[in-house]
């Protein structure tokens, strides 16, 4: 099954995360398919918090994939916002 999930990716301390549509047998950080968005917890000021392709992640959903419980929360309030 393709599941829409996030990846961590920064440094020790300062996580930043990809919004990754990839299998849902492979692990955490490794091997996806796409890479629709980013999400940064620890954005301050001017930084960007959340970006997410919509065209992208509306097709990999139309196809059949599935969203993470986070993801599904990120999804809500970006729209929520715009």
């Amino acid at each position: 099954m393709v599941s829409i999930r996030l990846s961590r990716g920064g440094s020790k301390k300062r996580p930043f995360y990809h919004l990754t549509v990839t299998d849902s047998r492979k692990s955490r950080d490794g091997r996806f398919i796409e890479r629709v968005g980013f999400f940064n917890p620890v954005a301050r000021g001017q930084e960007e918090r959340l970006r997410v392709e919509s065209e992208r992640l509306n097709y990999w959903l139309s196809q059949g994939a599935q969203c993470s419980e986070r993801v599904a929360k990120l999804i809500k309030d970006a729209a929520a916002a715009a």
